[in-house]
């Protein structure tokens, strides 16, 4: 198995809205009320995504595996909350395709992105339900730091982690 972490470009849009709505639906199935899951489907999923191509081309990697397309996405850039932090948005890897390593490596090329605009800390938010999704970012250096929030749209309690990307900290650099 090849992986390619690059870009994303506009003609990603459809790939990246077909990771999003599989995790959308399958990996988010015991997180959100079917009402909120059901909000996006093959169609609402693809125009998010080109908006969001649109909106932040620069702040959007995928991971491509060799004979499979785009199976992973994330999108970064400035934290909303203290332009000093940078911030994760989302991560999304194909529930195929979940155990190959591709949101290490999209979550690791993301904070080196971070690091290089100077941002020595980078933060995200997790459902507070999604155990899994918080273990993973747990073993990748991402903690708790108190904040916790609830957005209207989902209606799920959520945790904000955090992460130090100073250049002494060699969990985000990338492995030979």
């Amino acid at each position: 198995m090849t992986v390619r972490v690059r870009r994303a470009v506009a003609a990603d849009a459809d790939a990246a809205g077909a990771v999003f709505l599989a995790c959308w639906h399958r990996s988010y199935a015991d997180l959100l009320p079917p009402r909120v899951r059901a909000r996006y489907d093959e169609a609402s999923a693809a125009a998010l995504w080109r908006r969001v191509l649109a909106a932040a081309p620069d702040g959007v990697l995928v991971a491509e595996v060799t004979g499979q397309g785009v199976r992973a996405v994330t999108r970064f850039g400035v934290d909303p909350d203290d332009a000093r932090r940078g911030h994760v948005f989302s991560l999304y890897v194909h529930p195929d395709a979940q155990g190959l390593g591709l949101g290490r490596t999209l979550l690791r090329a993301a904070a080196e992105e971070l690091r290089a605009a100077d941002h020595a800390t980078a933060t995200l938010w997790v459902f507070a339900a999604n155990h899994a999704a918080r273990a993973f970012y747990a073993a990748q250096g991402w903690t708790p730091d108190g904040g916790t929030r609830v957005e209207e749209a989902y209606g799920e309690p959520e945790v904000r982690l955090r992460r130090n990307l100073s250049e002494g900290d060699d969990s985000t650099r990338r492995r030979p």
